[in-house]
């Protein structure tokens, strides 16, 4: 491994050290700025704690045009059940599993924490040949985008920008759809239970889980989706009553992992397990090409003193709401053969305070559609007697593909590796999308080392590939020489 890759991957280490959860990057925000100043070089930030580091051109770069290299400094925080790590303090542990970077039973981070370690190595650099470099860092990419939604014009002054916020190394996005969060609120009235109920918890457990957008087409299982069904079934067997529920932690992750308790009367307990099982039959077989570890679990919670649930009819409205809720592929591409093209994702369930909270997560490279997938989740949520309202949403990208940026990778690359590049645009997300807002004249192009399973636990990054990028990157860099 060379050296500047074992440098990169050491920065990336001290990254990692930092809390920078989503909506909580005080730390990283405030380390970057501390970092710039004590290597001399200026720095700005803003009230919402994007930064900004300005490294100077290097020799005979001082003509060409300052460029942005860009990067978010949260991520999402996945765990397994058996991890007692606690992302508001503890660092997360790298490890090297042959050519793989992971992480101890935790996402990993490289989503996008890689993209600032290797920003902060090239600043570092004393032998790199580039024009003058704008590090530019934005918060909370992944609870809505919202420091890049609020950078002010100025804010950078570069109109061509590297994000090294992709995933695949070799393929070059290009343009990615948009997305928009939908809320819905079902309030419950809640009854004490009587002592004629017993209280059984429903959970559904062991899948892959993955990223809401770019795994939505690899059918894989989504946890709150399965407990719903289960629910259904159970229902249309007795009256039930639900005391809890909790499903999922984030807009843009497939859940993994989701818990229901009910309630219902005495003597129930043997057959409704049994439907349960049969539950898990039917899933096992239409999932056993990609959930090998799916599991679906009945079990008695031997005290009901002092609990309370939803009524009996609110229970059933609640239950058939969440039926209701779709997940999944919704249309693949009409102009790209096996692309999705609008997806929804059952992000985040929650029963709590007499109130039922679903979000869903809708993306779409076509904005009329997805329009029309989030007005049909809230006709769904009218219909049940809910309260919705529209969270967060991102513009899509739209493809340039008269971009020189363009132009200039794809020559670039094929003469280093002796193959064309792929340009491609995703089915998720990326801050170059709301930044072409507010820099509508930006030549933009995301790439970055190959990073498999991002926001779950079995997140890990290829570190050959990484390797790679850096290589294609010093080159790239040093081809803007004026």
């Amino acid at each position: 491994m060379q050296q500047q890759i074992v440098d990169i991957l050491e920065i990336f280490e001290q990254i990692n050290a930092i809390p920078r959860e989503s909506k909580n990057e005080q730390a990283i925000s405030g380390w970057l700025t501390q970092w710039a100043e004590q290597r001399g070089l200026a720095t700005r930030s803003d009230k919402w704690g994007n930064v900004v580091i300005e490294v100077p051109a290097s020799n005979g770069y001082e003509d060409a045009p300052t460029l942005v290299i860009q990067g978010h400094m949260d991520m999402v925080c996945e765990k397994t059940a058996d991890s007692n790590h606690d992302f508001s303090k503890d660092p997360v542990r790298s490890l090297i599993d042959g050519d793989w970077l992971t992480a101890d039973r935790t996402t990993l981070g490289a989503d996008n924490g890689i993209a600032i370690a290797m920003g902060l190595a090239l600043a570092e650099s004393e032998n790199t040949a580039h024009p003058a470099l704008e590090l530019l860092f934005t918060v909370d990419e992944e609870q809505g985008m919202t420091g890049a939604a609020n950078i002010e014009p100025g804010f950078i002054s570069g109109k061509v920008m590297l994000n090294l916020d992709s995933e695949d190394e070799g393929v070059f996005t290009i343009g990615c759809s948009g997305g928009r969060e939908t809320i819905i609120e079902l309030p419950l009235a809640m009854e004490p239970l009587p002592a004629a109920m017993e209280v059984c918890s429903l959970k559904v457990d062991g899948l892959m889980g993955g990223h809401s957008g770019i795994d939505i087409g690899k059918h894989r299982a989504c946890a709150n989706k399965l407990l719903s069904r289960a629910l259904h079934r159970l229902q249309q067997a007795c009256p039930l009553r639900l005391v809890r529920l909790q499903g999922g932690t984030a807009h843009n992750a497939i859940p993994r992992q989701a818990l229901g308790e009910i309630a219902v009367e005495q003597g129930r307990f043997e057959s409704l397990r049994q439907i349960v099982q049969d539950c898990q039959s039917e899933l096992n077989s239409e999932f056993a090409a990609r959930e090998s570890f799916l599991s679906l679990t009945f079990e008695r919670i031997h005290s009901n003193e002092n609990k309370s649930a939803a009524a009996g009819p609110d229970s059933r409205r609640a239950v058939l709401l969440l039926n209701a809720v779709p997940h999944g592929v919704v249309s693949m591409s009409a102009d790209v053969e096996g692309k999705v093209e609008t997806s929804t994702s059952f992000a985040v369930l929650g029963f709590s305070d007499g109130k039922l909270e679903v979000l869903t997560s809708q993306r779409s490279s076509v904005m009329s559609r997805l329009d029309a997938l989030s007005a049909e989740i809230a006709s769904i949520a009218a219909l049940a007697g809910a309260q919705y309202r529209f969270g967060s949403e991102y513009p899509a990208w739209p493809a340039n593909m008269q971009s020189p940026l363009i132009v200039r990778c794809g020559r670039l690359y094929s003469s280093m590796f002796g193959k064309e590049p792929v340009f491609e645009i995703i089915h998720a997300g990326l801050e170059c999308a709301v930044l072409g807002r507010t820099y509508p004249e930006m030549d933009m192009i995301s790439l970055g080392p190959t990073i498999e399973n991002p926001h779950s636990p079995d997140e890990r990054m290829n570190i050959p590939s990484l390797e790679k990028v850096w290589k294609f990157l010093l080159e790239l860099l040093k081809s803007f020489k004026a």
